[in-house]
């Protein structure tokens, strides 16, 4: 475990497995949020690519707890960066079990990835998220926003749509952060939201199978979509994960409010 300039090392813990490739580096986030679109968009890129595990981090702004695994081994909840090396660019995938906790973490967090990022010469980055409707959306529609006019160009095809102004508020959490972030130190990057049901229990598939068309595409990763729905049968353990962290997260802010107001009762 070594400590980066600027964090403590009690509260980011970061493991480097194997050295991340510079070359023209793209960076993919897909953190768990609405629908998990994004993660399960990530975990499919990370698995239909095979790419190569190359960071671990940990931190004290996780969730107080541990998963049991299949192995019956346990496994603290991490972030993980894969790469995948293309023909003429790297991809630095980001996805895991949670996102962190609070305001300051999600400050901390966004700028620890950023550092890493400027440190290996990143060209653009893209987030990815989703927009919950109160109805299943039957054909889901993408929308693109971000910090620099030419990205959004590149990115921009017959699936996506940049009038998003009205639609959606603020973009909380990582995959809104980071375009911010790196905008105030001019790294161009995008994020790609996809139309989901706001149901805390619903997977958005459809939707993140509309958000990996368009990287297929604009990237020529070559992804095997049709074997999407088969795959989710192997995320669904990583799933339930996170929406057990988004429960244990709901019931901390809950004690926290609690507790701020003078109030004695609490949440088990």
């Amino acid at each position: 475990m070594e400590n980066i300039e600027g964090f403590t090392k009690m509260k980011w813990n970061i493991k480097k497995i194997k050295k991340i490739d510079n070359k023209n580096l793209t960076i993919i986030e897909g953190l768990p949020g609405m629908g998990n679109v994004g993660k399960i968009a990530l975990d499919f890129m990370v698995d239909n690519l095979k790419a190569e595990k190359v960071l671990e981090i940990y931190s004290h702004s996780f969730p107080h707890c541990v998963f049991v695994e299949e192995n019956n081994m346990i496994e603290l909840p991490m972030i993980r960066f894969y790469q995948k090396k293309l023909k003429e660019k790297t991809i630095l995938l980001i996805g895991g079990d949670i996102q962190p906790l609070d305001e300051q973490s999600c400050y901390e967090f966004c700028d620890l990835v950023l550092d890493i990022a400027q440190e290996h010469k990143v060209k653009e980055i893209i987030t990815l998220g989703g927009i919950g409707l109160q109805q299943i959306p039957k054909e889901p529609k993408v929308f693109i926003s971000g910090n620099d006019k030419n990205l959004i160009r590149k990115y921009t095809s017959k699936s996506t749509d940049k009038n998003i102004h009205g639609v959606v508020g603020p973009i909380i959490g990582v995959s809104g952060l980071l375009l911010g972030l790196a905008q105030q130190r001019n790294i161009p990057a995008i994020t790609l939201l996809a139309e989901t049901f706001g149901h805390p229990t619903f997977l958005g598939i459809a939707g993140s199978h509309e958000i990996l068309k368009v990287l297929d595409e604009k990237l020529n990763l070559k992804l095997d979509l049709k074997s999407l729905n088969k795959e989710v049968k192997n995320f669904e353990t990583e799933i339930k994960k996170a929406d057990n962290l988004t429960k244990i997260i709901q019931k901390s802010r809950i004690r926290k409010k609690s507790s701020e107001e003078g109030d004695i009762s609490y949440i088990g």
